[in-house]
């Protein structure tokens, strides 16, 4: 299995900042010392190129963060400080993600344990969200000829509204966003399905709506699935309004999981949102995919 980091790349944020940046390398560690991925497993990401990220976005965007000139405004909408270690961390999570598809077309499954900043716009950042790496990595796989259908199962508690804007309307794009339907963004872009989830949805008819969903996509025979394994849609979680328990994010993965490897579609996911306090439970629900994602595909005769 290959997993691709970019946690060395940390941004300076303010106290209190409501951004758990430090999840990332605890999740790592955490994935380490328990087994789940070996140490010759994990691969720094390394910087995609600018003219890559500018598929998915306006390259005068894409050049305003390198240079940092971008507005002052978009800046807020994004909800961190302009600093050169933002500028690092964005083109190395889009580079990881791009790495995490191409190994996944190659061998199966692959990981970032970053990415899924659904949120991001074309010409826009917002939401935590920079550049957005789903969208570039579909752009990428569509110049490079890799794929004809490219699938997103984004099951984050907040609606893709960037990856719908930047991707919606293709006819080789399946975009599923399952959602809170009170939550952020305020204003929903419409994906190919848009799953509107109550608040305090708990697991049984959440889970019923991924099996129903996740049957749809694969009748439409993807050629990999891009999962944005976001775990906010936890009770505990301080963003998410959805009444989830750990072990129904387990089921959650575990369906995408069993999808994709019994029916051979590449699968790369990417790590996604997780706002619990504490936030040991969210880096516990990070571990807990990637868990997961270890038993199904080590269990190769099922």
């Amino acid at each position: 299995m290959f997993v691709f980091y970019s946690d060395v790349y940390v941004l300076p944020l303010p106290e209190g900042h409501k951004f758990p940046i430090t999840k990332y390398r605890r999740v790592r560690d955490g994935l380490v010392e328990r087994g789940i991925v070996k140490p010759h497993e994990l691969y720094l990401s390394e910087p995609v190129e600018p003219e890559i990220v500018k598929l998915a976005h306006a390259p005068h965007y894409v050049e305003s963060i390198i240079n940092g000139t971008v507005d002052a405004m978009i800046m807020r909408r994004i909800g961190f400080p302009w600093t050169p270690e933002l500028v690092v961390r964005s083109f190395t999570i889009a580079g990881g993600a791009i790495a995490s598809a191409e190994e996944a077309l190659e061998s199966g499954v692959a990981g970032n344990l970053a990415g899924g900043t659904h949120h991001a716009l074309w010409d826009a950042g917002e939401g935590f969200c920079v550049f957005n790496d789903l969208a570039v990595v579909v752009k990428y796989l569509f110049a490079q000829g890799l794929v004809r259908r490219v699938a997103i199962v984004d099951l984050d508690v907040h609606q893709g509204n960037g990856t719908a804007a930047i991707l919606g309307g293709r006819e080789d794009v399946y975009l599923l966003s399952v959602h809170g339907a009170k939550n952020y963004p305020h204003r929903k872009v419409p994906s190919t399905v848009d799953v509107d989830v109550p608040d305090n949805t708990e697991d049984a008819e959440y889970l019923a709506i991924v099996e129903r969903e996740l049957a749809k996509i694969l009748a439409w025979k993807p050629d990999i699935i891009l999962y944005q394994a976001g775990v906010d849609p936890l009770k505990e979680d301080t963003l998410g309004r959805l009444s989830l328990s750990m072990n129904g994010l387990a089921e959650r993965d575990k369906r995408v999981f069993e999808m994709c490897k019994h029916h051979a579609i590449p699968l790369s996911i990417a790590m996604g949102g997780g706002y619990a306090k504490p936030v040991e439970l969210t880096i516990e629900a990070h571990i807990q995919t990637y868990r997961i994602l270890r038993e199904i595909y080590d269990s190769r005769s099922q």
